[in-house]
């Protein structure tokens, strides 16, 4: 599921400062416990692919400068 989520950011189904799925929404889709859904939704906020604003949800970050090999030299 982390991988699936970590792709739509990547491809830009995701992008920048839109919203990730909901815990209730990812339990939907996958079919997994609530506690597994949160698991995800930290990992990727750990990894700094997503951000938490209290009340409001999870967003996708900025990529970071070095992120998909853009970098001008």
């Amino acid at each position: 599921m982390a991988e699936v989520v970590r792709g739509r950011i990547a491809d830009g189904t995701y992008p920048p400062r839109s919203r990730v799925p909901s815990v209730v929404q990812l339990t939907s889709e996958f079919g997994v416990a609530n506690a597994t859904a949160h698991k995800v939704l930290r990992a990727l906020r750990e990894e700094g692919l997503t951000y938490t604003e209290p009340g409001l949800g999870s967003f996708v970050a900025e990529r970071p400068q070095n992120a998909g090999g853009d970098e001008k030299a």
